[in-house]
């Protein structure tokens, strides 16, 4: 329900704003713009997206899911039929059953649930999505009520959309890419930002569920992870850019292809027939693919409508005018389009920061801040549309809420860490 009248205030919203553009201040050719506009025609004003090419480029992002999801979910098939998805949530049980009470001892959902932050934690988004949709399908078998978002799902999804990410990638190479000093000066601010983002999405969800954390397992494991986190930042702090991005592709690489050979390895011990048992979960990735296309098609063009409707502009301007107001200081309102539009669209956050770059430079206050903005989350509206249409949840309940409320926590750690190391 939530999220029926979110995507409706989207529509309503963009709408209203393209109709006082266009009759009062004379865009008279912007519905045109917002519904078959290409951000490639020289000839669009825009440079935006409309509707009609958004709903290509769902479903062209579904189709090229198929094969990603297809390698990822065989190899969990593999895993699972092996005992390697047992063996996981064995280990991670004692820490999961306390925030996942309603999940039996040694349920598969804990295994794939850990695999999943694992592939976020290294910043494999596209590692990581099969695993989450393996991990709400199997959330999904012990949930009462089909339709209805279950604690379990909410407090995974919640964790997974906070995004813990150990080394942001994709921003330092695009940072790189913009001749920026150092690419990868916001790796420590993009870390703390999104270890204080996943604190509070647990303590968000806990609070809703009841769920006491002052519990020995729960304390030693979160100081564990601190630790890690802690001692990765002393150690990356060391080195120059180039070994950062070496270090960053052997993590990410190295671990995932470790992860297929054990799988391998292990099902090889089990005898299992492993290319039949990749086949199987393979054929469910092709399923879940085309599954998702209707949710992100709606999503993708609600998105597309705020943006080409200027609704984005018109809050920039009001926020820059009331901070301008008080007399503060305005630099990281700059930034603020890549975390306000980080939620609906990943892609589109992306420009944003590239464009902030661009227009402010790679080295400029702006253009760090929004960088970590764009490294220190997932996008919130897109989990909520892939994750829960891939089992057919229409009844998210509190979860947008909260995933909105650890973003916003998130969004004002990376202000005050930026001032903090750049201003």
């Amino acid at each position: 329900m939530a999220l029926s009248r979110i995507w409706s205030a989207f529509i309503i919203v963009a709408i209203v704003v393209a109709s006082i553009k266009c009759f009062f201040f004379g865009h008279s050719d912007i519905f045109n713009w917002m519904v078959i506009g290409k951000s490639s025609d020289p000839l669009n004003p825009l440079k935006l997206d409309g509707i009609i090419e958004t709903c290509w480029i769902a479903v062209d992002l579904c189709i090229k899911l198929i094969g990603t999801l297809a390698l990822f979910m065989g190899l969990m098939s593999i895993a699972e039929k092996a005992g390697g998805i047992r063996l996981l949530s064995r280990i991670i049980g004692p820490f999961f059953s306390k925030l996942f009470p309603e999940i039996p001892k040694g349920h598969p959902s804990m295994g794939h649930m850990i695999m999943n932050f694992s592939a976020n934690l290294l910043g494999l988004d596209n590692a990581a999505t099969p695993f989450g949709i393996k991990a709400m399908e199997s959330l999904q078998e012990l949930n009462p009520n089909k339709n209805v978002a279950s604690n379990s799902q909410i407090m995974f999804l919640c964790l997974h959309a906070a995004g813990l990410c150990l080394i942001p990638v994709s921003v330092i190479a695009i940072r790189s890419t913009q001749n920026a000093q150092d690419p990868t000066d916001i790796f420590i601010p993009c870390l703390i930002v999104t270890f204080v983002g996943t604190m509070a999405a647990m303590l968000i969800v806990s609070f809703k569920q009841k769920i006491n954390l002052l519990q020995p397992v729960i304390i030693t494991w979160v100081l564990s992870i601190s630790a890690v986190v802690g001692l990765l930042v002393w150690y990356v702090s060391k080195l120059n850019a180039e070994s950062i991005k070496s270090f960053s592709g052997l993590l990410s690489g190295g671990i995932i292809l470790l992860i297929f050979l054990l799988i391998v390895l292990g099902a090889l011990y089990k005898k299992i027939d492993v290319f039949d048992a990749f086949i199987d979960g393979a054929k469910g990735g092709f399923e879940t693919a085309l599954k998702i296309i209707p949710y992100l098609v709606g999503i993708l063009v609600a998105v597309s409508m705020l943006r080409t409707s200027g609704t984005f502009d018109v809050i920039m301007s009001g926020i820059k005018n009331m901070f301008v107001f008080f007399g503060s200081d305005t630099r990281f309102v700059d930034a603020l389009p890549t975390a306000l539009i980080r939620p609906l669209s990943g892609g589109a956050a992306r420009g944003m920061m590239v464009s902030t770059m661009i227009s402010s430079g790679p080295d400029s206050f702006a253009s760090k801040l929004s960088g970590i903005f764009q490294g220190a989350s997932d996008t919130t509206f897109y989990v909520v549309a892939v994750y829960f249409g891939s089992v057919g949840i229409k009844n998210t309940r509190y979860a947008i809420g909260s995933m909105l409320l650890a973003d916003l926590v998130g969004v004002c750690t990376a202000i005050a860490l930026s001032y903090m190391f750049f201003a």
